[in-house]
Formats: structure tokens, sequence, C-alpha cells
């Protein structure tokens, strides 16, 4: 399963804010056995977010969005959404019913815009704040607050699923430089990805669906480097 992410935020662009979501919902779906395979962040402005919305939901099997939920000024991810798939935002009855049988909120009490989800769309309730996210075709809409969109993930982590990538890593104390012949190799020998991530030393990544190979791989790589350690 290829999965795109879409952070929504002007704070996200301008570094107020550190893009936390995006490393938390790489890290899950990857142990799900998805493949994030784009992360993109857009401004607070809907013809940027439907349009890079619009663009990846045609690429990949699942779009993830989060950030920008909720009734402010700025909070304009549902409308991008909802453009991007052709549909209006309108008050969404069992985001009101369930904001009022779970939360202290009166329907009375909540700010216009709260419960206006696009047209169609399944609700995904918010355990940890107010504002609800949504799934629209094959788009999930997750909010921006990390407490909230991790809660909110796994009432629909089932939801993502692919085959299980074993790993393993293999740390080097050579210039990264010096192991481009090793790597080549090892990829000739093994049906491994590999990925290389230097440092005060080189970490080796080492992935593959099939085990046995991997260990093998790992094995090779080992007695060809120089440890960390050694």
């Amino acid at each position: 399963m290829d999965v795109a992410l879409v952070t929504v935020g002007d704070e996200l662009l301008a570094g107020d804010t550190v893009n936390t979501n995006a490393a938390w919902l790489g890290e899950r779906l990857t142990e799900r056995g998805a493949s994030v395979e784009r992360v993109v962040v857009v401004p607070d402005r809907v013809a940027d977010i439907a349009r890079v919305v619009n663009e990846l939901r045609a690429e990949y099997d699942a779009v993830v969005v989060t950030g920008g939920l909720g009734p402010t000024h700025d909070d304009l991810t549902m409308e991008g959404v909802a453009a991007a798939v052709g549909v209006p935002v309108e008050e969404h009855d069992e985001a009101v019913a369930w904001i009022t049988d779970h939360t202290d909120y009166e329907r009375a009490d909540l700010v216009e815009g709260t419960t206006h989800l696009p047209r169609g769309s399944r609700m995904l309730p918010n355990d940890e704040g107010v504002a609800p996210g949504c799934v629209v075709e094959n788009i999930y809409v997750l909010p921006g607050v990390p407490a909230e969109m991790e809660a909110m993930f796994e009432r629909i982590a089932d939801e993502f699923a692919g085959e299980y990538r074993h790993v393993r890593t293999v740390e080097a104390d050579e210039p990264e430089s010096a192991l481009v012949e090793r790597f080549a190799e090892l990829r000739e020998k093994f049906d491994v990805t590999v990925g290389s991530y230097p440092g005060d030393h080189v970490r080796v990544k080492l992935q593959s669906t099939d085990e046995e190979e991997l260990e093998r791989a790992a094995a090779w790589l080992r007695e060809r480097v120089e440890g960390v350690d050694r």
C-alpha cells in the first residue's frame, strides 16, 4: 500500500513548529507494512490544499492529511479536501451527535464550522479534542495536534497494510564514500534495500520482506566493514 502524507500549516513552513506528525506517521505506517512515498507540506490556503491532495489521491492508494481542523480563520483543511473531491462542506450529523454524547459540549456551544465535513465523508471521532476528522474516498483527514492525531490514527490504523519489511542495522566506522562499492555488491548479492545515513559514523539500514535473506545480507556486510566497536 503506497501512502502520501500532507501536513498543513504556515507554522510548519516558517519553522515555528517542527513537523513531528510526519515523522510519527511515517514510522507507524512503515511498521504496518505500508510504504510512505511522499511527504508534502502546504500552507493554510484552500487552493494549495485542494491542488496537492487532488494530485496525490490519483497517484497513491491513500493520502493522510494532518492539520488545519477546527473553526478558526486558518483552519481550512476540510474546505481544501472537499474542493479536491468536488463536494461541499456541510454540517455532519454524526459529528454533532458524537461531540454531544462524548464531550462537555452541547450543539449550541460549538463554534460554527466545528462539525462541518465534506459531504459523504465518514466521520472520525476526536478522542483527545473536539474537532473531528474524516475519511472521504481514499483521503484521511486528521488533526494537527500530535496527541489528537495519534489517537485518531489508532482508530484507522488497521486500514493501512502491506507486506511487513524486516529491518537490520549495521554501523560502519568508515566514510560513506568508501562504502559505495560494497553497497553495490551487497545489492547484487541479496534481495534487500539499502539506506545509508552518515553522522558520527555511518548507519546502514537494510530492509527485506525475507528475514532469512536479510540476516545473510547483514552478516555479509558486517564482515566487510570497519565496525564502530572494533
